[in-house]
């Protein structure tokens, strides 16, 4: 008896410990957020709140807005359609919220399945998961922020087709100029509508991304998404804004995904678990990106007015799908925890728009695990930071070493 409630005790102060960390990362990352996160938590599934719009909350509801595309879309105030015509112009506007789109996803559906993913991520990142099993095996620390930063790049400049063999500090450029693109969105809660110098600063951060795009465009094979640009007719201004939109989606939210999830199985004591039973690992990256939900917000503008459970959305009007909340309201992060279908990868979106490197994020997760437990071992925290001021919470750094 004392020692299943010494067990229950401990269970107790792990998730307590791993909510708090991850409440830390929301508070240093966005403060903004972090409010309208505790707020929203006492509220109903669909409340408006002045100056944001609508918020949603429930996982049911959330995925009937994102699958409803009749009724609310991605261009207009409040969604990321509205934000990109103003960097690349209406062409990408289209893009959006047109036939284009589906075009362009059909054309690269090949590129980002379960099989290619995992080709993927074996290239372009393998390597590196192998020294760091090694390193740490030797009895050496790892910093798995920056190291998740540095493969975030190099799988992003892979897929596109831009040069996969410069120095790490290249990727991790690439990694930072689209955080302090993403970062220029911090203000867009009340709107986002961008003022002049914005879009100024937004575009010159722009052309240091896809400064070896137009080559990589115009040489690029049919196994490069911007080969499969070329080849659709896809003109190079609009790969220049596919790219740059890859690399915020494939760098920002696949690295916090990542390292969050490190840090979850770690203060949860989840590790040990999947040292005994490699077999929780899928789980353990489902639960993972469903506590760190690294898009914690997705935005839509009503189209035209919409019901929500009793609720009337007017056209032109936005909504903001609080993921975080949706996702969470499962309970804290469990190694164990068997599907839950209500969240069922709401966290990479829903619908057309459904994230379309959503196999590619889980394998990067998965990898990452399984070179920290490589050598047998639990992997124990030394030291961590959190990212300020970022659009998507995550740790600036995470300083891991193995058990003795």
């Amino acid at each position: 008896m004392t020692s299943t409630k010494t067990s229950r005790t401990r269970t107790t102060r792990t998730r307590t410990d791993a909510r708090r960390h991850e409440a830390r990362l929301l508070w240093h990352g966005n403060r903004g957020l972090f409010a309208l996160l505790q707020a929203a938590r006492h509220t109903g599934p669909v409340v408006r709140v002045p100056r944001l719009g609508w918020v949603v909350t429930d996982p049911v509801l959330a995925r009937r807005v994102l699958n409803d595309h009749d009724h609310f879309g991605m261009n207009g105030e409040g969604g990321v359609g509205h934000l990109w015509t103003q960097l690349f112009g209406a062409e990408m506007g289209q893009f959006f919220g047109g036939a284009r789109h589906t075009e362009v996803r059909t054309a690269a559906r090949d590129l980002f399945t379960e099989d290619a993913a995992r080709t993927l991520i074996d290239r372009s990142q393998g390597a590196h998961h192998a020294d760091l099993a090694r390193r740490l095996a030797a009895g050496e620390s790892a910093d798995v922020a920056g190291t998740a930063r540095v493969l975030a790049g190099r799988m992003v400049a892979d897929v596109l087709g831009l040069p996969a063999d410069r120095p790490d500090g290249t990727y991790r450029a690439l990694f930072g100029a689209g955080e302090r693109l993403a970062a220029l969105a911090l203000g867009t809660a009340a709107s986002t509508e961008l003022d002049a110098a914005t879009v100024d600063r937004a575009r010159a951060i722009v052309e240091d991304i896809t400064a070896d795009v137009p080559a990589a465009y115009r040489t690029g094979g049919p196994g490069t998404l911007l080969g499969r640009c070329r080849e659709i007719g896809l003109g190079l201004p609009m790969a220049r804004g596919l790219a740059t939109l890859l690399v915020i989606a494939g760098t920002e939210t696949g690295a916090s995904g990542t390292v969050r999830t490190v840090a979850l199985v770690h203060d949860t004591g989840g590790q040990r678990a999947l040292l005994d039973d490699p077999s929780l690992l899928d789980g353990a990256v489902r639960e993972g990106l469903r506590v760190a939900a690294p898009a914690p917000v997705i935005g839509r503008h009503v189209v035209r007015d919409a019901d929500i459970a009793g609720r009337t959305l007017r056209a032109g009007e936005r909504v903001m799908v609080l993921t975080y909340l949706a996702t969470n309201g499962a309970g804290p992060f469990d190694v164990r925890r068997p599907y839950v279908p209500e969240t069922r990868q709401l966290w990479f979106g829903g619908g057309r728009h459904l994230c379309l490197g959503a196999a590619v994020a889980r394998v990067q997760v998965a990898r990452m695990l399984a070179a920290l437990l490589a050598a047998g071992r639990p992997y124990t925290i030394t030291h961590r930071r959190a990212a300020r001021r970022v659009l998507v919470p995550s740790y600036a750094e995470l300083r891991v070493t193995l058990a003795r």
